[in-house]
């Protein structure tokens, strides 16, 4: 069987299995081209199922609220140990900080206050924020992770308030257009699928209500194509593939969003989440990261791939599904995912010659030893690097970057000791003879802490 005919399979059994009425799928990756499939019917005559066919991603939505607030911390409008109050004049809970609000560790509520999920009426922006005063903060900020979707509302909210917007143009603007995300919008348009209720005892199906969000928009509102959300995965986690202009947000910044911030459930630690995105361990230095989404009607699963051998670059995968209770399609498109690389893995690029280390470093290269522990120090890519002899190998190394205007003064840009100096130390004639990393003598031989070479007994 081909790839793709395992792809298909794979989304015809989750289909059938879990009895969707329509199922949209899609996968992106730098070196192929999209695959979709949809099976099913959209229950809109007038527009039949396929691949452009729009549900609603629901929860998905926090992503891009997430997206907007890094912008602005970017752009210096907020810091993400902020309070809330510093930005919103809001009449309870302003000390929750806006990096426990995108990690749902601040304690508020789930929900906005009201029935809103009874009477299918939601507030509007200025009522989100007025209802504060009504609503709980049912545990002590950062106590533990509680799921809240009146905290990424609340964010949506900030966000329009620094960017003079609503968060319907502020996302537009800066997100949609820029990525050409053209088929994701805020209402539902003419080809959007009907959402519905399935009968777990017959095969009887009834369409559900569509509930504009209002002010808590910010949290569930979007509608969307797989295509575009298997694009939207991909940027989250191979945002200099996907957007090498950084015209959305720099690399690093995306990178800070995946840190993980807390755990979901703290005695299986089998995910966790960042600043607004779910993170998912595969094992083997794996990570899906995304975000799922329901609404009345409908799931979405949203996540790419990082990590691991054979991942292509801007690996993505979107399965929508117009049941809500179809919760077989959470596992699907992780399913998906390690299906593109176990079938079908990235080219091993051939290896060729490339500059020597600046002369400035290559007394550097070699072994050395630090704290009892041998090291190698080499050059690759255009940077230093180091890994310890017993490292694991897909241990990723500890990459240097030279201060400005300071050869000798090296930070540790990523890997082990991340953000720590590297002091270099010279002898007469220019040659490293001694390095300290996060303060440790570092030399060519194995010394005890007081400087005598261990071969000496």
């Amino acid at each position: 069987m081909t790839t793709q005919q395992r792809l298909e399979r794979a989304v015809r059994r989750v289909q059938a299995d879990a009895r969707v009425p329509a199922l949209s799928v899609a996968l992106h990756r730098s070196d192929r081209s999209l695959w979709t499939c949809t099976v099913g019917d959209s229950g809109n005559a007038g527009h039949p199922l396929d691949a452009d066919s729009r549900f609603r991603i629901g929860s998905v939505t926090k992503t891009f609220t997430a997206v907007l607030v890094m912008q602005a911390r970017d752009d210096g409008l907020l810091d993400l140990d902020d309070p809330i109050s510093a930005h919103l004049d809001v009449p309870a809970h302003g000390t929750a900080t806006i990096r426990r609000l995108l990690s749902h560790t601040a304690g508020l509520q789930r929900e906005p206050h009201g029935d809103v999920w009874d009477l299918l009426v939601a507030p509007d922006d200025a009522g989100l924020l007025a209802d504060l005063a009504a609503a709980e903060r049912v545990l002590p900020n950062n106590r533990r992770y509680h799921y809240s979707n009146l905290a990424l509302a609340v964010l949506g909210q900030l966000v329009a308030k620094l960017r003079g917007g609503t968060w319907a143009g502020v996302l537009r603007e800066r997100i949609l257009e820029p990525l050409g995300l053209h088929a994701t919008t805020v209402e539902p348009t003419a080809d959007a699928v009907v959402g519905y209720l399935v009968d777990p005892y017959s095969d009887a199906a009834r369409p559900e209500p569509q509930l504009d969000l209002g002010g808590a928009g910010p949290a569930a509102q979007l509608w969307s194509t797989a295509a575009d959300m298997a694009r939207w995965a991909a940027f989250l986690t191979s945002p200099a593939t996907v957007d090498p202009g950084a015209l959305v947000l720099a690399a690093d910044t995306v990178a800070e969003m995946y840190w993980p911030q807390t755990t979901t459930d703290e005695t299986l630690w089998s995910a966790g989440f960042g600043l607004g995105l779910i993170l998912v361990p595969q094992g083997k230095r794996v990570m899906h990261i995304g975000h799922d989404g329901a609404m009345p009607g409908f799931l979405a699963g949203v996540y790419g791939r990082r990590g691991g051998e054979g991942t292509p670059a801007a690996l993505g995968a979107a399965v929508l599904a117009s049941s809500g209770t179809a919760t077989e399609i959470n596992e699907l498109v992780h399913e998906l995912l390690g299906l593109a690389v176990e079938t079908d893995p990235a080219e091993i690029r051939a290896w060729a010659p490339g500059p020597a280390a600046p002369e400035a470093y290559r007394s550097v290269l070699g072994p050395w030893w630090g704290e009892g522990f041998a090291h190698v120090f080499s050059w690759h890519d255009g940077a230093l690097q180091s890994r310890a002899v017993d490292a694991p190998a897909d241990r990723p190394p500890s990459i240097f970057r030279p201060l400005p205007d300071q050869p000798d003064l090296l930070r540790t840009v990523s890997g082990r000791e991340a953000g720590e100096l590297l002091r270099l130390t010279r002898d007469a004639g220019g040659t490293v003879v001694r390095m300290h990393w996060a303060t440790y003598r570092f030399t060519r031989v194995q010394e005890t802490f007081d400087g005598v070479p261990v071969s000496t007994g």
